[in-house]
């Protein structure tokens, strides 16, 4: 029977797992820590996200954190629960507690269940919605950690011939998109979210050392009890981890880099960027290689997602989000369209793939990535975010539905894997590409533009759709107008596929000025 004194937390409804092994209950008395997110105390002020004025992270908490009300109210009734509080974060407006799992599922009026799937760790289940206190109706937005599955994959593919149709190391990708001369990024730092893997040290100095720069200062941070904890595979995350820090590094060897490592659930995925995005000082730009279909997720996380992409715009920092590998399907069973997320998310900059051939400085070749049974750029329009303005005269098509959204992607880079990345991955050289290796790309460029313009440029979007019309090319960028992703086509101008363009990173520098 539904306690009288508790209500529905919006958002939060989970449909049964499917396909997966149901084990049994989770032991009553099984530690389980959670991460409860708060309403904001004033709505954030749509002129900070879209720029280009900033503000700091005390600031940030003072106008737009959690209330210190509602969180003493939150403390107050989870501990009253039995539960232990581990972290308060007014800035971000997140609660973390900790208590056994017979507390949880008392005062969430839930079951969670041991599932295990072919091949993947066991993990904990829940369906249905989650009911709060009736106290803390309004007040909390989001309730994440109870299930712990799997939430994102990677968004990388590894060119299952040593022999790739042509590979480049990251500057000579630079090279090709010719980045602003003269910049490296210095005085900047990039946040890379890790929802898996690790790297070794030595690894990085080596690969660095072979391509005659100093190795970039990388520095691994533990979120949510996670660590950088290299399995020595190359087909692990491992190899998500490296691409990253290396395709960056190489494209910016003067900013600095902050791994965020969390585990890969909807909960590791929030605190992560988070607590990326509110660190001090910021990050010029934040890199996520992971994602998942939209529907997927539960509203409640796409929005606590989405709400700490609008932090960071606001703080100045520009989240660059790889847009997926499986087409404009994103894998998924039905044979529908599907949007990645976060990709899809109108404060991340959604990075789509091509296929690049050339030598610098000149490109002689580039269409939309898409290799039958090796990988396709992701790139649709959305089911759940609406069209924001910044896209309202780009000409992105209707949904197979009808309805309108948001578009993905922004923009592209090289990602097909037979002309990919060569870099280091547990002491083996591979070839590497996919949309994972895109986002490094843009978060480095968007290091090495901060740099020159000596500002941040948070969301950067307004900026770069200035002036859009349909089927007109972009200035800065490539217009990419040959090949498909599955149900879309590239075409002049902006396209489900490889959004805006590759980059002309000295055009879109001048942009910028």
């Amino acid at each position: 029977m539904t306690n009288p004194a508790t209500v529905a937390l919006p958002g939060s409804f989970r449909p049964a797992v499917t396909d997966v092994e149901l084990l049994g209950p989770v032991a009553a008395d099984t530690p389980i820590e959670i991460t409860v997110v708060l309403r904001r105390r004033t709505a954030l002020d749509p002129d900070l996200v879209t720029g280009p004025g900033t503000v700091t992270a005390t600031e940030f908490a003072d106008r737009f954190g959690a209330a210190p009300a509602d969180v003493e109210l939150v403390v107050e009734v989870l501990t009253a629960a039995g539960a232990t509080v581990t972290g308060i974060h007014p800035g971000s407006r997140r609660v973390l507690a900790s208590a056994p799992a017979s507390v949880w599922t008392e005062i969430f009026d839930t079951e969670l269940t041991v599932a295990r799937s072919e091949g993947l760790p066991e993990f904990r289940s829940r369906s249905g919605e989650l009911r709060i206190p009736a106290t803390l109706d309004g007040i909390v937005t989001a309730v994440l950690g109870l299930d712990d599955r799997a939430q994102a994959r990677t968004r990388l593919r590894m060119s299952p011939n040593a022999a790739a149709a042509q590979s480049f190391s990251p500057a000579q990708v630079g090279a090709l998109y010719n980045f602003p001369a003269g910049t490296d990024g210095t005085g900047q730092t990039i946040a890379v979210i890790e929802l898996g893997g690790g790297y070794d040290p030595a690894d990085l100095a080596q690969y660095f050392t072979g391509l005659g720069l100093t190795a970039p200062t990388v520095t691994a941070v533990g979120v949510d009890g996670a660590t950088n904890a290299p399995s020595g595979d190359p087909g692990s995350a491992d190899g998500e981890v490296l691409l990253d820090i290396e395709v960056a590094g190489a494209l910016a060897p003067g900013a600095g880099q902050m791994v965020y490592f969390a585990p890969n659930s909807d909960r590791g995925f929030v605190d992560a960027v988070s607590t990326a995005v509110h660190a001090t000082p910021p990050p010029a730009a934040v890199s996520i290689s992971w994602g998942q279909a939209e529907d997927r997720w539960t509203a409640q996380a796409r929005t606590a997602l989405d709400q700490a992409f609008a932090d960071a715009a606001a703080l100045g920092v520009s989240v660059c989000v790889a847009s997926g590998d499986h087409g404009s399907g994103d894998a998924q069973p039905d044979g529908g369209r599907h949007a990645d997320f976060p990709a899809s998310s109108p404060h991340a900059l959604a990075c789509g793939g091509t296929r690049l051939l050339g030598s610098p400085p000149q490109i002689t070749a580039e269409t939309v990535w898409n290799n039958p049974g090796g990988g396709a750029t992701g790139g649709g329009i959305s089911s759940v975010f609406p069209m924001p303005d910044y896209q309202a005269t780009a000409g992105v098509p209707a949904r197979a539905d009808g309805g309108t959204g948001r578009g993905v992607p922004d923009v592209a880079g090289n990602a097909d894997p037979e002309t990919g990345y060569q870099v280091l991955i547990d002491g083996q050289r591979r070839v590497v590409g996919g949309t994972s290796a895109v986002a490094p790309l843009w978060a480095a460029l968007i290091a090495r533009l901060a740099q020159a313009t000596g500002r941040p440029l948070g969301l950067v979007h307004p900026h770069l759709y200035r002036g859009i019309r349909p089927g007109v090319a972009q200035p800065g960028f490539r217009d990419i107008t040959s090949g498909d992703n599955g149900a879309y086509h590239a075409t002049a101008g902006w396209d489900p596929c490889t959004g805006l363009g590759t980059p002309d990173g000295t055009a879109l520098l001048r942009t910028l000025r």
